[in-house]
């Protein structure tokens, strides 16, 4: 009888575990992907492919005099991400757009998928190593929104009240373990 007992008593603490670790950790996005392709704001698409039979129709706008080229964005900061809590790749770029806009572009991502990861800004010190994993809330941050996938490329719109000057390095911060996934300094 005791023997039942104790196994039903097992049972039911495995359940509660259960219940309250698999959504706080999310075992199964160790295996999940998302790939995200973003193209640079204003670029006009090099292909485009479809299924229709007819030739895709793009409009851009006004066109140009083929003598003036159109404006390009221009590179402000760059930075090559490296890992941290999970193998992270790929490299960033703080562009200002010709209308005057600034993002944050991400390519050529490569990381673990995992729960509520975000982009971030942040006043920390790129550190490799584990000695580097919880700096990026330690001072200034600014968060940049949800990461939208964690392979590809990807843009973040930088609010206009953002000083650049104020952050050194870009971060993928995972906010529910408050751990950096990967991280990227900003020159």
């Amino acid at each position: 009888m005791r023997k039942r007992a104790a196994g039903t008593a097992a049972a039911a603490v495995a359940v509660v575990v259960a219940a309250i670790a698999l959504p706080l950790f999310q075992p199964w996005r160790l295996v999940t992907d998302k790939v995200v392709d973003e193209a640079l704001p204003g670029a006009v698409p090099i292909s485009t492919t479809s299924s229709s039979t007819r030739p895709p129709t793009i409009s851009a706008g006004p066109q140009r005099p083929a003598s003036r080229p159109a404006p390009q964005p221009r590179v402000l900061l760059t930075g090559q991400l490296i890992s941290h809590e999970h193998r992270t790749s790929g490299t960033v770029a703080v562009l200002a757009l010709p209308d005057g806009r600034r993002i944050l572009r991400i390519e050529n991502l490569d990381t673990s998928d995992g729960p509520d990861l975000k982009v971030w800004l942040s006043d920390a010190k790129v550190v490799a190593g584990k000695a580097g994993r919880h700096v990026f809330d330690d001072g200034r941050y600014r968060a940049l929104g949800t990461l939208k996938g964690n392979h590809g490329n990807q843009n973040y719109p930088i609010p206009a009240d953002v000083r650049l000057g104020d952050f050194r390095s870009a971060v993928i911060w995972c906010d529910r373990f408050n751990v950096s996934f990967g991280a990227a300094g900003l020159t």
